[in-house]
C-alpha cells in the first residue's frame, strides 16, 4: 500500500478578504473539473477534504447559501464579492469541495486535473467517494 502524502495548510478565501479558510491537503494535489451547468459556468476546480481538514477563519455572517435539484449541494458564495472559494458538495456532502483556484498558490507544487461527467454521476461520484473520509 503506497505512503499517504504528507499534508500541509493552505490558505484560501474569496476576492474581497471577506471569507477567509485553511484546508490541509497535500502540495501535489488531484482535482475534478466538472461539466455540470455550475461548475462549467463558474470555472470552479475541486478539491475535496473531509470536513476536519477545513477550517472556516473569517466571514461565517459573510456567507450566502444557494441550493437547487436535490438540495444536497450548499454552494457558499461570499455575499460581497460573489466568489464561492468552498461549498458542500452533491458527490461527498460530508466534507467540502475547496476551488483550487481560490488557494494561495504557493503551498501548491502541482495540480492534476481529472474529469468528473455529470452525465455519469454514479461513476463520476464513486470515484470521489472516498476523498471526504477522514
Amino acid at each position: 500500500m503506497p505512503e499517504a502524502a504528507a499534508l500541509v495548510t493552505h490558505r484560501g478565501g474569496c476576492h474581497c478578504g471577506a471569507i477567509a479558510f485553511e484546508v490541509d491537503a497535500p502540495a501535489r494535489v488531484t482535482v475534478s473539473e466538472c461539466n455540470c451547468s455550475m461548475c462549467r459556468m463558474s470555472g470552479y476546480l475541486h478539491l475535496i477534504v473531509p470536513r476536519a481538514r477545513f477550517r472556516l477563519l473569517r466571514g461565517a455572517d459573510a456567507l450566502s447559501e444557494y441550493t437547487f435539484n436535490t438540495g444536497t449541494a450548499r454552494h457558499l458564495f461570499c455575499r460581497r464579492c460573489g466568489v464561492k472559494s468552498f461549498y458542500v458538495p452533491r458527490s461527498n456532502p460530508e466534507g467540502y469541495s475547496v476551488n483550487v483556484r481560490c488557494l494561495d498558490q504557493s503551498t501548491l507544487e502541482h495540480i492534476d486535473i481529472e474529469p468528473f461527467d455529470d452525465e455519469d454521476r454514479a461513476a463520476s461520484e464513486a470515484r470521489l467517494r472516498e476523498r471526504s473520509r477522514p
